[in-house]
C-alpha cells in the first residue's frame, strides 16, 4: 500500500527544482517506491568543504530535500504544504568524489507533523550520514 497522495512524478521533481538550492547542489530525485524516495548528489566543488570531503551541510541539504519531497507527496498539496521543522544528522564516513545516494522513509505520518529517516550512502553502499527530519504540515493560505 502506498503512502503517497496521488502520483509522484520524477519529471515534476526536476522541473520544480529549477532555480533552487536543489539544482545548485546538483541533487536529483531518482526513484521512489510505495513508502520511500531516493535521490543522489554529486561530491564536487559545490558540495565539498575545504579539506576536499563532502560538507556536512551538503548532506543535510540532501536529507532535507528527500524528506521534504516525500512529506509533500504524502499530503494533498492543494490544501497543505510542508515545511522543515527540525533536522539532525550524524556524519559517519567521509566521501571525496563521485556521488552519494540517500533514501527517505517515514517514521511517523501524523496530521500535523511527519518524521523521516534519511540514510545517505557512498557508491559502495556504506553509510555516510544518518539524518532525521521533522516536517510540519500546514494549511495552504489562499
Amino acid at each position: 500500500m502506498s503512502i503517497w497522495f496521488g502520483a509522484i512524478s520524477l519529471e515534476d521533481a526536476r522541473t520544480r527544482s529549477k532555480g533552487t538550492m536543489i539544482e545548485a547542489c546538483g541533487i536529483e530525485i531518482t526513484a521512489h517506491g510505495s513508502d520511500w524516495v531516493q535521490g543522489r548528489m554529486p561530491v564536487d566543488e559545490r558540495t565539498r568543504q575545504i579539506y576536499g570531503i563532502l560538507h556536512g551541510g551538503a548532506s543535510c541539504v540532501l536529507a532535507e530535500t528527500l524528506g521534504s519531497w516525500a512529506s509533500a507527496m504524502a499530503v494533498d498539496q492543494s490544501k497543505f504544504q510542508v515545511v522543515g521543522l527540525e533536522i539532525n544528522a550524524n556524519h559517519v564516513r567521509t566521501v571525496s568524489k563521485g556521488y552519494v545516494e540517500g533514501v527517505a522513509r517515514p517514521l511517523h505520518l501524523g496530521r500535523t507533523t511527519h518524521i523521516w529517516d534519511i540514510r545517505i550512502s557512498n557508491p559502495e553502499g556504506k553509510l555516510v550520514c544518518v539524518s532525521r527530519l521533522t516536517t510540519a504540515v500546514v494549511a495552504k493560505r489562499i
